[in-house]
């Protein structure tokens, strides 16, 4: 547990939450400032910083309460799709230093917006070269 993380002290039962499902590895809680009706957030128990922090463990039981929560709002709030995302760093829109993934209910005519997307595609060039590059 790291002493100044938010989401240990809520793992730890030092904070409030609205807990909606635990098991061995993983908690998963409602977002205090949701983007939409039931937004919840996954988060392993143990602490990790970020996505290139966590132990492959956590991260597959992360992916499969993500799972979960995500059939839930599905059947139990008749969400009709959902959005998971993890924020990897501050330029991602990470603000809470502790690996998690949001989980996102969408409703026709929520209001969420997807962020935009440069143009209707890539310079060719330049994805083949990102890809040699991600290929080695």
């Amino acid at each position: 547990m790291a002493d100044d993380c938010i989401f240990c002290k809520i793992v730890a039962g030092e904070l409030p939450a609205t807990k909606v499902f635990e098991d061995e590895r993983t908690i998963a809680v409602m977002d205090i400032a949701p983007w939409t009706r039931g937004h919840a957030l996954v988060i392993p128990k143990a602490h990790s910083t970020d996505l290139g922090d966590i132990a492959a463990d956590d991260l597959a039981a992360v992916a499969i309460t993500s799972q979960t929560i995500a059939e839930r709002q599905k059947d139990r709030l008749g969400a009709e799709g959902v959005n998971l995302l993890n924020c990897y760093g501050a330029v991602a829109w990470q603000t809470v230093f502790h690996t998690h993934v949001h989980v996102i209910p969408r409703y026709a005519g929520d209001g969420m917006q997807v962020p935009a997307r440069p143009g209707a595609g890539g310079d060719a060039d330049e994805i083949k070269a990102a890809g040699e590059e991600l290929s080695r």
